[in-house]
């Protein structure tokens, strides 16, 4: 049985154009998936919409953040038939088309690539320049909010924030060495001086404090509303922190530990690790219950009330709120300092108005911005002068 254009039969043809478009999108798909969607296409038949759409998203989407990206191509390709070269449209009937949807950028950079036809060669005289990248997009995309970002341009940038750094102020530490300013003298260093200098004790050295570099516990969101900026500050952490003592967790509605993900050294294999952990991503938001599962399961990772602790949410708790606040109150005792890295800071005149946020601002001692690449390259230095102050 011959399913599409009897005379032509062109399905394989327009299921590898919709898993081109897919890739386009940043959605992980092979030669092998899109294979075994043409054998499940001709099982299943085209009569039913839905059984369509349920096959095609089992066999070619295993992500859960990419199921809103299939869903917003699958509807948006197999209701124009102008759009990825007529893609299924001998097959599907034509609909009245009215407001264009709110797409994601991924999407809508994905279907611009298939609406955009093919080049012939350029004649001689023809001369064109090409403006991508100069200093105008540069600078846009330094101030960029992450969430508006398509798929070339989040590629960019997740290549870009793995290259700021985030050098934290060092601490004095428990343990000692010989130097020129300490209060008590340093006997062995002396006895080993005067060794050398065939028993004269010339001075005595001060026993100073080693300098060390903060520890740090990492709690980062990954609910639906912070999912373009997860992945992003996932990346960053993992090169800026790389010689710091880090613990880092992801929460949604559970709580879920980073830490085997970020021992591997190169950012993509953390990233796929951390990928096939999150088992909530892109849900909801459960903050009070993931730290209270952070206080029973992982305290040791708060060293000596010296770690400095990162926050990263939006505020946008579904929990209760009193539950949240008797998590943060014991978080806030037995660490240096509790710093929030709120997204929502994009937008001027933000004010913490959810329960979560709420609760979130009373215990924090500080609040900084990270939507963008320039406020990542600030990040250090605003660190630096809440843990002054």
């Amino acid at each position: 049985m011959r399913l599409g254009d009897a005379r032509s039969g062109k399905l394989p043809d327009n299921i590898t154009g919709f898993g081109r478009a897919l890739r386009r999108a940043g959605v992980p798909v092979d030669s092998s998936r899109i294979a075994l969607a043409i054998d499940a296409v001709r099982l299943v038949g085209i009569n039913r919409r839905d059984d369509l759409h349920a096959a095609l998203r089992a066999l070619l989407v295993s992500r859960q953040q990419d199921i809103e990206v299939f869903d917003q191509l699958f509807d948006a390709l197999f209701r124009n038939p102008e759009l990825a070269q007529q893609l299924l449209a001998q097959m599907l009937p034509k609909v009245r088309q009215g407001q264009p949807p709110n797409r994601k950028a991924r999407v809508q950079e994905a279907l611009a690539a298939a609406k955009t036809p093919a080049q012939g060669p350029r004649k001689e005289s023809e001369i064109r320049l090409d403006a991508a990248m100069t200093a105008s997009d540069q600078q846009r995309l330094r101030h960029a909010d992450f969430s508006t970002l398509n798929a070339s341009e989040f590629r960019l940038i997740e290549r870009l924030v793995r290259e700021v750094p985030l050098p934290l102020p060092p601490v004095p530490g428990r343990r000692t060495r010989a130097g020129l300013r300490g209060q008590r003298p340093h006997w062995a260093a002396a006895m080993n001086q005067a060794r050398r200098f065939e028993g004269e004790l010339l001075w005595i050295p001060g026993r100073e404090r080693r300098a060390q570099p903060l520890p740090l516990l990492v709690v980062v969101d990954v609910s639906g509303s912070m999912e373009r900026y997860a992945r992003l500050l996932l990346a960053f952490l993992h090169n800026a922190t790389r010689h710091t003592p880090r613990s880092v967790f992801a929460f949604g509605t559970e709580l879920t530990d980073l830490r085997p993900a970020f021992r591997h050294c190169d950012t993509d294999h953390m990233l796929e690790a951390a990928n096939a952990q999150i088992a909530d991503f892109a849900s909801g938001t459960r903050l009070g219950a993931s730290l209270a599962t952070l206080r029973e399961r992982h305290a040791r990772c708060l060293i000596g009330r010296r770690t400095v602790v990162l926050l990263i949410s939006d505020g946008l708790d579904t929990g209760e709120p009193a539950a949240l606040d008797a998590e943060l109150l014991w978080l806030k005792r037995h660490c240096r300092q509790l710093l929030w890295l709120n997204p929502l800071l994009r937008f001027d005149g933000y004010a913490p108005l959810a329960s979560g946020a709420q609760v979130l601002h009373r215990h924090a001692h500080g609040m900084l911005a990270v939507h963008n690449l320039s406020r990542l390259e600030d990040l250090a230095q605003a660190m630096a002068r809440l843990m002054k102050r």
